[in-house]
This record gives C-alpha cells, structure tokens and sequence, in this order.
C-alpha cells in the first residue's frame, strides 16, 4: 500500500543565473512500512528532498500525498498539526532543549498538541531506546548517542506513520552510527513505520531495503525499481 506519493515535484532556489534545482520534477512512491535510503553528494538536493516530503520546504510544483492527504492543500495551522501527530523526524543535530531533561523532550511533541502522553507507552520508548535510567538527565549529561536516541524517541512519542531522518549519523562515530541505524531500523519494525532515511554513507544506505540515489536534484538510481 502506498504512504507517501511524489507527482511531479520541484523545488529551486534563487533566480536566472544563479538559479538551483534542488530537486527537479520528481515523482516518487513510497510503500508503507518500507525502509528506504537516500543517497547523494552533497548539494544533490536529498535533504531538500526530505523536507518537501514531511511538509517542511514548500514546492513551487506539484502534489505530496501522505496517506492520501495533499499535504500543501492545507493550511499552515493544519499542516503543523499533521506534521506532530503523523510524522516524526530525527536531524543530524538532534534539536533538543537544554533547558528540559530526558523525558521533558521527549514528550514536548504531545503536549504541544494539548494530548494526553500514554505513559506506558513512553516507558516502552524508555526501555526500547535504553534511556530509561537517564530520563531525568539533562542534554548536557549525555553523549552525542544517547542525546541522538533522545532524539528517536521523542520522534516516536506521538506514534507517527513515518520516520524522517536526515543524516541522523553525521555528528556520530562509527559506532553510535551503526547503533542509531539500527534502533531506527528495530522502532520502524517493531512499530510498523515507514522510515526515509538521507545519507552520504554508503555502508548505512546499504542496510535500507531501497536505495534512491540523488544527483543534481533528480533520481539517478532507485533499486526498487523493476
């Protein structure tokens, strides 16, 4: 069944000579419950990619459809609302406040939207992610792997249909990396998400069960590809 659908995307910067296509007449589908890589250079207009998919960067062209909902037919006020309640994204410098400690982040999302946290499913996250003697530390208390599985949870909190996670490795050594890929690929399992992971690197890439590699703002390669 199809979760995220691309028709004829583009997104460019600047004017005249100077101008970029980020990302140039994409069309796209993504099934539910995949686990898909992005791949490219940087400046390939992946992360741009990202973001025009989880509602973030605007198009100047064509339609994204997340469960059928055409994301940039809604309002601002809607699509902040959907964004929390049906996505959930991880970035390369996590994004946490300082100023609250462990569990604080990670059920801000819920009370940003007014709800009411299910408990024992956030002490699921806890224990999931290994965070469970840690939630009232604070960010300044963790290392960059654990303020990133922080991070996971608290993109997990409100039970999103998909992951987005933009290079979620990048500020990571090799062994953090391999353990944040692989809580994304376990959550995206164990919850039933669908996960996009952008990357540079090859080796996590190689761990998605699709690969679409970006150049120059277009679809180069996607071995889902029959």
């Amino acid at each position: 069944m199809i979760l995220l659908e691309l028709k004829d995307v583009r997104k460019s910067y600047g004017y005249d000579e100077n101008k970029v296509n980020a990302i140039n007449h994409i069309h796209l589908t993504i099934d539910e419950g995949s686990f898909v890589a992005i791949i490219g250079k940087s400046g390939s207009g992946k992360s741009t990619l990202l973001h025009v998919m989880g509602g973030l960067t605007k198009p100047q062209q064509g339609t994204v459809l997340l469960e059928g909902n055409s994301l940039y037919d809604m309002s601002d006020d809607q699509l902040s609302r959907y964004r929390r309640r049906r996505m959930g994204f991880v970035f390369q410098f996590y994004n946490l406040i300082s100023s609250l400690n462990v569990l604080e982040n990670i059920v801000l999302p819920i009370h940003l939207d007014h709800l009411k946290e299910d408990k024992e499913y956030i002490d699921e996250l806890l224990e999931f992610l290994d965070l469970k003697e840690k939630e009232t530390a604070f960010v300044r208390e963790l290392s960059g792997g654990q303020q990133q599985r922080v991070a996971i949870a608290r993109a997990l909190a409100m039970k999103p249909a998909i992951i987005l996670a933009d290079e979620p490795t990048g500020n990571l050594d090799a062994k953090s990396s391999q353990e944040v890929v692989t809580l994304l690929k376990l959550s995206q399992r164990r919850y039933k998400q669908t996960l996009i992971l952008v990357t540079h690197d090859e080796m996590i890439a190689s761990q998605a069960e699709r690969i679409i590699t970006i150049s120059d703002g277009e679809i180069v390669s996607d071995t889902n590809e029959k």
